[in-house]
């Protein structure tokens, strides 16, 4: 029969904590290169429709340019964003690890079977409340970063549907 140590359990707590670093890099660099794909094909495609849209050499670069700078800011944002998500998430990991393993500490030297079960149910609420927290937490900063995001885009949008409203008007 398999004892459990403090030393032991700081052990597994050290092990899975390397584990799920290493999940969550690998996580972040499998999002980072997603976007990356994903803002590459939306620029190609953005850049297609706006150059089938602009009849003027001078209107089409200077409509590019200004449509290459807005994708550029957009996906410098999303980037930062999400790189922002990740040191969260890894943060809020990291912090429920370590109250996992204070938790396990305190049911190691538990005298009764009532503190054990305190204990357990205070772990589980706490870790539940926090949980929700993080959750909203998180939520609200992804809304944000997308909507900074898309900013530029719906500038640039703006812009050239006015450009191209002139014509058509006149």
């Amino acid at each position: 029969m398999n004892q459990f140590t403090p030393k032991s359990l700081e052990n597994v707590a050290a092990q899975a904590k390397e584990q799920y670093e290493g999940l969550v890099k690998a996580g972040q660099e499998q999002t980072v290169k997603q976007f990356e794909q994903t803002a590459t094909a939306a620029k190609e495609q953005f850049e297609k429709t706006t150059a089938q849209l602009l009849k003027s050499y001078e209107d089409l670069q200077a409509t590019g340019k200004a449509n290459v700078e807005a994708l550029i800011a957009s996906s410098t944002i999303a980037a930062k964003g999400a790189e922002d998500l990740g040191r969260e998430v890894v943060a809020y990991g990291q912090s429920a690890l370590d109250k996992t393993i204070t938790t396990g500490k305190a049911l190691l030297t538990a005298k009764t079977l009532q503190e054990v079960v305190e204990l357990q149910n205070d772990f589980l609420k706490s870790s539940f409340d926090s949980m929700l927290a993080e959750t909203s937490r998180l939520q609200e900063l992804t809304t944000k970063v997308t909507n900074d995001a898309l900013a530029p885009l719906n500038a640039r949008v703006t812009a050239t549907v006015e450009t191209f409203s002139k014509p058509i008007a006149a």
